[in-house]
């Protein structure tokens, strides 16, 4: 790892003994979004998870990891909680709250705890791909690792992708 200077994250997870690789990847401050990080790791966009922060009316701020080619459904990550209603928190929340920035958003290391929850998906491979709290630096862990180190429950947290055209070909037929 010469050359890649160490995150919080790594010092978290070599203290804790688990195994990880830092892998860096170059920012464009203008596309931050998890395909573009996935494009520059050449890695599959299924295996480059998000970190999202949200806040339910019940339970408080909580965390979620989906795949970064995913949108997080409010109502399934809301029922994870044990809220009603979830919403995802304001930007400027982000780095006062969590200590990290959009696009370096760790489950990992948080100023403090909050639960978390994956998506199942994570499951299906050997390794995934998460901020190492910067922008530039990505964490490739075994799933496994990561969600016991954060103590995270496993469910289903995505939309599910509906057809364009359904609306528009309801409201023609009527």
């Amino acid at each position: 790892m010469a050359g890649i200077q160490k995150t919080n994250v790594a010092r978290l997870l070599d203290k804790a003994k688990i195994p990880y690789e830092l892998v860096p990847y170059t920012v464009d401050e203008n596309n931050l979004a998890a395909d573009h990080v996935a494009e520059e790791l050449g890695e599959d966009i299924n295996q480059v998870f998000k970190t999202l922060i949200l806040h339910g009316d019940r339970s408080g701020h909580f965390v979620c990891v989906v795949p970064g080619n995913t949108e997080v459904d409010l109502k399934k990550a809301a029922k994870a909680a044990g809220a009603k209603k979830a919403e995802m928190i304001p930007m400027k929340e982000l780095l006062p709250l969590t200590g990290y920035i959009r696009g370096g958003c760790s489950p990992i290391g948080m100023k403090k705890p909050f639960p978390t929850f994956f998506h199942q998906s994570a499951l299906d491979f050997d390794v995934i791909f998460v901020s190492a709290g910067v922008r530039g630096l990505q964490l490739k862990i075994a799933p496994q690792d990561l969600i016991d180190y954060v103590n995270a429950s496993i469910t289903d947290l995505i939309q599910t992708k509906q057809n364009d055209n359904d609306d528009e070909y309801n409201w023609k037929n009527f």
